[in-house]
């Protein structure tokens, strides 16, 4: 009991601090004080796998899941990063992009947040966590897909990417990194007119997106991912009653192609994150 006492006095306020402070960085880039940053860390490339002096195959943007917290960092040490360009070495390959951060600030690098980390890491988590909610909220959808988007795109180019180049441009996420990739969809589209495709494991999303601009939508799933399915229960846009919704509408169309990985799990051992692993 003293241990939940201890977890409920810790976490409520800090609930309470991140519903009112998650929104602050979409809010910022709104009214034009800041725009998002788009110089990486020092020894980060803008891309890895293909070479620079050759044309790649397509351009590949890893969104992670709520573990992001800078731009080296992974949620699973960088390893399905690793073997994307072990088995496909003619992609061009983003994973720096900050999908938690409308101002591409990377998370542990602040000050305070390198304290908590430290002392309270969970916090990490739960930043990132309310992020993934206020990208889901109405209100702040909009901007929140136009400051990630815009993002996304700005790498792209320091990547090499030329727009109006017909070069394809996937959107790899995990879990929530869903959220969004789906939003990014229409910024891209204006910004690079790329052809674009979307890959989601074990996505957590809301599926109030347009994702009609991309050509495919391919959903890596499992019965056991209680995660994804929390996701398809809570939020009413992924019902089937509501037939307009960016999702339904994109899985009328053929749009959405599902892939199963049963038994994979969303965290754990044997999670889907890890299923295409390379053997050892």
């Amino acid at each position: 009991m003293n241990d939940f006492l201890f977890w409920v006095v810790l976490l409520g306020p800090a609930l309470l601090a991140e519903g009112l402070l998650a929104r602050y960085e979409v809010l910022v880039y709104s009214v034009g004080w800041r725009s998002p940053n788009a110089v990486l860390p020092e020894g980060v490339p803008y891309a890895r796998g293909a070479a620079p002096d050759r044309p790649p195959d397509a351009y590949l943007v890893y969104l992670d899941g709520i573990g992001k917290r800078r731009a080296r960092d992974t949620r699973d040490g960088g390893q399905l990063v690793l073997a994307l360009i072990d088995r496909a070495p003619e992609l061009r390959i983003l994973g720096q992009v900050q999908p938690y951060s409308p101002l591409a600030a990377p998370l542990a690098d602040r000050p305070v947040w390198a304290w908590l980390r430290s002392h309270a890491g969970l916090l990490l988590f739960l930043h990132n966590v309310m992020q993934t909610f206020v990208a889901a909220d109405h209100r702040y959808r909009p901007l929140y897909n136009r400051a990630v988007g815009s993002q996304i795109a700005t790498q792209l180019r320091l990547a090499g990417y030329q727009p109006d180049s017909g070069m394809p441009v996937v959107l790899l996420s995990y879990s929530g990194g869903a959220q969004v990739a789906s939003g990014a969809v229409d910024e891209l589209h204006q910004q690079l007119h790329a052809p674009l495709s979307l890959i989601s494991i074990g996505g957590f999303h809301n599926g109030a997106n347009d994702v009609s601009q991309a050509e495919h939508l391919h959903q890596l799933t499992s019965a056991n991912d209680w995660i994804e399915r929390v996701g398809a229960v809570i939020f009413p846009q992924r019902w089937r009653l509501f037939r307009w919704s960016g999702w339904n509408r994109a899985v009328r169309a053929g749009r959405v192609v599902t892939h199963r990985l049963d038994p994979a799990t969303h965290v754990g051992a044997g999670q889907l994150h890890q299923s295409h692993r390379p053997a050892a």
